[in-house]
């Protein structure tokens, strides 16, 4: 390779490195160690650390301890999907298109809307989409209900830098609702519902006041919530977007995660992304292809609408998967667990001295916020000693601390939870 190259020593290939920069001593590192002793060694270092599975997680805000059943990841691991990218060659990638256009036709069937893409990065920046899609001409101000994630609000604002707006965050009085103040200049008005706390919001109410100003209303929703609480396109919401980790996706240490979006059909052109279609083959068989990319990104530069080029396919797919496993009954039936094992948890917990629900009786789904007779992350640290991770301190009240229940929790779990909170508050 040197003579190739018509260099003399392995050291010329690096010339262009400046030498302060470079190592002039070996790299001190311990003798090769056998695999045996070496995996011993990293399970050592592992066991340092605490792992979820070793805590019973009454912690949510975005991310939840849903069962992933074990036929989602033996399907979705299967190496066809893992070694799958882009399918621009559809008479090569019919099962990846098929997953994708059930995965599509299933989020139109959750969410009452009629059309969906071939999913996203995650909740955030599907949000940041749907609001790019809302803002057109004249219209360019983005409105944001206090009760919405204060993460996908900083990502909308990243984003918004580059796109020339700042969204407008309007206070949320006892945790939901609010005045929002629309006019001819707003393109968008986005509600997350449940809300950050948890609580239930009015989402027609939005919808009218922002159909009202000529606005579009974005709803943030939590896919698992469909089997008991009405799907967007009922309440009148004119873009839906979601994370889909709780559909068959672990945590996973925050990601990688899913991004869902669905829209009216008038908005299909667009939509970001990708669209799977189906379609015959020249003998009349049944056949899937992309029907629909955005792929202006390329060559448009900072003047296309999207900079998103790719998808989560495996996630997808183990959300497809994971859907078809719970089916419309198993949906109703999570849903129904999660809300009855929430406001038993609450009852527990708000029985304790000082302990109250930080909104009154505000409706919750699966999640609600706790107010403290000391500072959340005080009790929720004291509590990792019991064995819970007991909930996410509130950002804004040191005395707030969300508390999640999802199908997972036992009501043994819930009695044990309460019990120890009574003690480190005592």
């Amino acid at each position: 390779m040197l003579e190739t190259l018509g260099l003399e020593r392995l050291d010329d290939l690096f010339d262009q490195i400046p030498p302060e920069v470079r190592l002039d001593r070996p790299l001190d590192l311990p003798p090769g160690r056998c695999e045996p002793d070496l995996v011993r060694d990293l399970r050592g270092l592992a066991a340092r650390n605490r792992s979820v599975e070793d805590l019973v997680c009454f912690a949510g805000a975005g991310a939840y301890d849903h069962y992933v059943p074990s036929v989602v990841w033996a399907l979705a691991g299967r190496s066809e999907f893992q070694t799958s990218y882009t399918p621009y060659q559809p008479e090569l990638s019919q099962g990846v298109l098929q997953a994708l256009f059930e995965f599509q036709s299933m989020v139109c069937e959750l969410t009452a809307m009629e059309v969906s893409n071939a999913s996203l990065y995650d909740g955030s920046t599907a949000l940041v989409e749907a609001v790019n899609m809302a803002r057109a001409g004249e219209r360019t101000e983005v409105v944001v209900a206090g009760g919405v994630d204060p993460r996908h609000v900083a990502v909308l604002a990243t984003y918004g830098r580059g796109s020339g707006f700042r969204p407008t965050v309007v206070p949320a009085p006892a945790g939901r609702g609010g005045e929002p103040a629309l006019d001819e200049r707003t393109a968008a008005l986005v509600v997350q519902h449940p809300n950050r706390w948890g609580i239930l919001e009015d989402v027609a109410a939005f919808a009218e006041r922002a159909h009202a100003a000529g606005a579009r209303l974005i709803q943030i929703f939590d896919p698992l919530s469909l089997g008991v609480l009405a799907p967007p396109g009922e309440l009148g919401v004119d873009l839906a977007v979601a994370e889909g980790q709780g559909l068959g996706n672990h945590l996973s240490f925050g990601g990688p995660y899913l991004g869902i979006l669905a829209a009216r059909l008038a908005d299909v052109r667009r939509m970001p992304g990708r669209i799977v279609g189906e379609t015959l083959d020249v003998d009349g068989r049944r056949g899937f292809v992309l029907t629909l990319q955005a792929r202006e990104q390329h060559i448009r530069r900072e003047k296309a609408t999207s900079n998103i080029c790719t998808n989560q396919t495996l996630m997808a797919i183990a959300a497809t998967i994971y859907l078809a496993w719970l089916g419309p009954a198993g949906l109703v039936e999570l849903g129904e667990a999660c809300l009855a094992k929430a406001a038993y948890a609450a009852e527990r917990l708000t029985a304790l001295p000082g302990v109250e629900l930080a909104f009154g009786d505000a409706p919750f789904f699966k999640e609600f916020a706790l107010r403290l007779p000391r500072p959340s992350v005080q009790v929720r640290d004291a509590l990792l000693d019991h064995g819970f991770l007991a909930g996410v301190p509130d950002p804004d009240d040191d005395r707030v601390l969300l508390v999640a229940v999802t199908e997972q929790r036992t009501r043994e779990e819930i009695d044990a939870l309460a019990r120890a909170m009574g003690e480190v508050l005592a």
